[in-house]
């Protein structure tokens, strides 16, 4: 049973609805450490609007419902609902494929409103799982928890999701071009000699890979072993689908001036169709780059966690075993990227409401 019950009390209803952000009805305004003011502490925090008497958390690492289990991924919280799942992005940060020990402020809100947004912009394109992101329409006890879930949540449809990552590479950065440097090669597609780093591809080029268990790395793997995965209609849908819907994407990132270097799709099967699943093109899934100060050659600035990843690398992590606690400077930074890529692909101010 949903939350919100027809019939009700006027004044329970109304209580109900304080309780319940919806569809983001809390406005937040950004801290003042993103604009130079007071650094952001990491810790468990929580942002109170007065106006509307809605107290939401600032970093959930993981988030706690009564009676209710989830299955923890690398990021996301995922609940069971039967025929239906919901899924919470949480604050948690992935690097290197490990999960660092604190969390990137907002960093799930604004994963999920970004995927919001690319579910609606893409949905005379392809279909997807998204149901509602209204915390008031969610099942009991899950309504009862806006502080938890509110900006960061998604009931979507209940898919077998297929079993491979599909990634498409309109430039050539990360794993492919360590990989060309030694082969000439990215995920068995032979590239003409003399490319820089992080220069555009010639064409596309579709590089899926299998989806790893947390704690293991994704392993790149070429078309036909792709066939052999999910079957061969199945992988020349997923195929095509993917290399269209970055074609569109891209396009409507560079009147923004911002590049789609890469981005990672994810697909689920529900009554013998195949739709699109999971986060869409959000900077954990994607890798953005500021178009008026790309140049190849070099590392691009990022739309993403590549503070993070810098980090990493000068303390030399070794890319396994527990994470590390991140500094606050850095977490700081990474959670003013996420949200100049989310105002600047949406077009939106990062608040709560209008």
């Amino acid at each position: 049973m949903a939350c919100g019950i027809l019939g009700e009390p006027r004044k329970l209803a109304k209580k109900r609805k304080m309780r319940a952000i919806g569809r983001i009805s809390a406005k937040i305004s950004l801290p003042a450490g993103f604009d130079g003011g007071k650094k952001l502490k990491v810790r468990r925090e929580c942002h109170n609007n007065a106006k509307n008497g809605v107290i939401v958390e600032k970093v959930i690492l993981q988030t706690s419902i009564a009676g209710q289990k989830p299955m923890r991924g690398k990021v996301r919280d995922i609940y069971d609902l039967g025929d239906k799942l919901l899924i919470v992005a949480t604050d948690r940060l992935s690097a290197f494929d490990v999960v660092m020990a604190n969390g990137i402020p907002y960093k799930g809100i604004i994963l999920t409103q970004i995927s919001l947004f690319w579910f609606d912009f893409l949905s005379d394109q392809i279909e997807n799982h998204l149901i509602s992101d209204d915390v008031n329409s969610f099942p009991e006890p899950f309504c009862n928890y806006p502080q938890q879930l509110a900006g960061r949540s998604m009931l979507v449809k209940k898919c077998k999701p297929l079993p491979i990552e599909c990634v498409v590479r309109g430039y050539l950065a990360g794993s492919g071009w360590t990989e060309y440097k030694q082969k000439r090669t990215v995920c068995g597609h032979k590239l003409p000699a003399g490319l820089k780093q992080c220069e555009k591809l010639p064409k596309l080029l579709f590089t899926p890979a299998t989806k790893a268990k947390r704690g293991t790395h994704d392993e790149n793997i070429n078309f036909q072993q792709c066939v052999e995965i999910i079957g061969f209609e199945s992988a020349n849908y997923v195929r095509d689908k993917s290399i269209e819907i970055f074609k569109t994407v891209s396009s409507y990132a560079e009147s923004k001036g911002i590049i789609l270097a890469d981005t990672k799709f994810e697909w689920g099967l529900v009554d013998d169709r195949i739709i699109l699943i999971d986060e869409v093109l959000t900077p954990d899934s994607s890798r953005f780059w500021p178009a008026d100060i790309y140049q190849p050659g070099r590392d691009q600035e990022s739309f993403d966690k590549q503070f993070v990843r810098n980090y990493l690398k000068s303390i030399n992590f070794d890319k396994s075993g527990p994470g590390v606690e991140l500094p606050d400077d850095i977490a700081q930074k990474t959670s003013a990227k996420y949200i100049e890529a989310y105002q600047r692909l949406t077009g939106k101010k990062f608040e709560f409401g209008s």
